[in-house]
């Protein structure tokens, strides 16, 4: 008997939704929204950060020795042959 009825349960199981059907709808709109707006402030974010980290080496926080923030950064890359770099 069981084996008589298991086709049925199987293909009442098995809808397939028309492509109509499937949609992202207002709730995945919403979800779109919001990963861009947590984009936008994660970078505004670091932007905020970096730019604190460069006033407190400027000010010579890390160890450094303190330095205007119109000087240029001197790199110790060998292969730089004491080339100044512009931030």
């Amino acid at each position: 008997m069981l084996a008589q009825i298991a086709p049925f349960v199987v293909r009442a199981a098995d809808k397939v939704p028309e492509a109509d059907d499937v949609v992202a709808g207002p709730w995945g709109a919403l979800m779109f929204v919001l990963l861009i707006a947590a984009v936008v402030f994660l970078c505004f974010s670091f932007a905020k950060q970096l730019r604190k980290a460069r006033a407190a080496r400027n000010a010579g926080v890390y160890g450094d020795q303190p330095r205007g923030p119109e000087e240029p950064e001197r790199t110790d890359d060998p292969t730089d042959q004491g080339r100044l770099t512009d931030e």
